[in-house]
């Protein structure tokens, strides 16, 4: 049977609306009106970093949508949700019910941006990692945000693979902190989470098992900082998008701004200020387990139209296997 596997940032998808009104007297109290009172601590918007978390822009919303009905793969690994009542709506409301079964953990993120699966297939156990540690922070979760495994299962119950859904530490570095120095953490932290992957991997699948590891890496597959988990009890895990066919080509670069991509793996662009060019990288992956991959039949990339993305600075990412 044919199976086909992805993985999506869907770029903040968050279900957090804020709301405004104009009123230019109270009604009267004794007249049957209502009295509001606002006092200190009375009222508190969710904040991140000093501003104000918002839901993602409908027209952006409408265009992930758009981008996942069009694929219309059985098993898809998302990142960046807020949490299932908005996955549940998006699926209902955006994507017509197209996924019968829904996974979400909440995770470790403070901005509250967790890794989830929606599938066609039914699910078996849910298993989340948040609390895992490395042995050179024994006290400290390793996982900014999650490592989630999700049994998928055949329409008899049997179990078909395990698919591992993270997202690793990004590049980000905040406002005031020295950037050099806070490049050099964040690569630590994204090194110990493969590390600490490359553990989980062969201590919970045994040799000849099917899974897959999927999600954005924030990191292209040659980076030193992934390394230790490309390979699972001595097995290197294949490349699942190291040949994918895009759906359309690659928007042609500015005038002036480079020549683009020069391999059509890639899911990531970014344009950093003063560069001669934009830098284009293969961040979301899909890596798979010795036993799954003489089943890779196909890889796929849905392109965006725009260099900013179509609702998401990421492109989705797909392979099919022969199961």
């Amino acid at each position: 049977m044919p199976l086909s596997v992805g993985t999506f940032n869907l770029n903040n998808l968050f279900s957090r609306y804020n709301f405004q009104a104009e009123i230019a007297a109270l009604p009267p109290h004794e007249a049957g009106g209502i009295e509001l009172t606002f006092a200190p601590g009375s009222v508190q918007a969710r904040t991140f970093m000093g501003r104000l978390v918002k839901a993602k822009d409908p027209g952006e919303t409408a265009q992930i949508a758009r981008r996942i009905r069009g694929m219309d793969i059985d098993v898809l690994a998302v990142q960046e949700v807020e949490h299932i009542e908005i996955l549940r709506a998006f699926n209902r409301d955006h994507l017509g019910g197209l996924y019968q079964h829904l996974a979400l953990i909440e995770g470790n993120d403070p901005r509250m941006i967790d890794v989830a699966v929606l599938s066609k297939l039914p699910l078996g156990p849910i298993v989340s990692y948040q609390t895992a540690s490395h042995p050179d922070a024994p006290n400290e979760r390793v996982f900014s945000r999650d490592l989630v495994a999700v049994r998928v299962l055949d329409a008899q119950g049997n179990r078909l693979l395990t698919l591992y859904n993270t997202h690793l530490k990004s590049h980000y570095v905040a406002a005031g902190v020295d950037e050099e120095a806070g490049a050099v953490r964040a690569s630590l932290r994204r090194r110990r989470q493969a590390e600490t992957i490359a553990r989980i991997l062969p201590a919970e699948e045994r040799r000849g098992a099917r899974y897959m590891l999927v999600g954005d890496m924030n990191d292209p597959p040659d980076s030193p900082d992934l390394a230790p988990m490309l390979v699972a009890d001595g097995e290197p895990l294949l490349d699942g998008l190291a040949k994918p066919v895009e759906t359309r080509p690659a928007k042609p670069e500015t005038p002036g701004q480079g020549p683009g991509p020069a391999t059509m793996a890639w899911t990531h662009r970014f344009n950093p200020q003063g560069a001669a060019s934009p830098e284009y990288a293969l961040f979301d992956q899909i890596w798979l387990s010795r036993a799954l991959a003489p089943r890779l039949r196909s890889a796929h990339i849905d392109r965006r139209t725009r260099h900013g993305g179509d609702g998401s600075d990421h492109d989705p990412a797909w392979v099919v296997l022969d199961l």
